[in-house]
């Protein structure tokens, strides 16, 4: 789905090795829908759809936290749910 990663770009986040879920994995925005791409593989995986007007994500353990003009969510990996 996504030619190159920029991973200077606030709308992608890599998940470290180590640091609990997702480690390895590259996290982005794109239309409005927040995906993790699995370079071993080279499969994107849709895990949260309706973003609305995103800015930032980052990546602290199992949390996506996603910064949004009007809020912020977060996206539990092990769960594999927004909370």
């Amino acid at each position: 789905m996504m030619d190159g990663f920029d991973l200077n770009s606030p709308l992608v986040c890599e998940g470290i090795i180590g640091d609990g879920c997702g480690g390895g994995r590259i996290f982005f925005v794109k239309q409005s829908t927040l995906f993790v791409h699995d370079p071993i593989t080279q499969v994107d995986t849709l895990l949260l759809k309706n973003l609305q007007k995103t800015q930032k994500i980052s990546k602290s353990k199992c949390i996506i936290t996603i910064e949004c003009e009007s809020k912020t969510l977060q996206f539990d990996l092990s769960k594999m749910e927004q909370v």
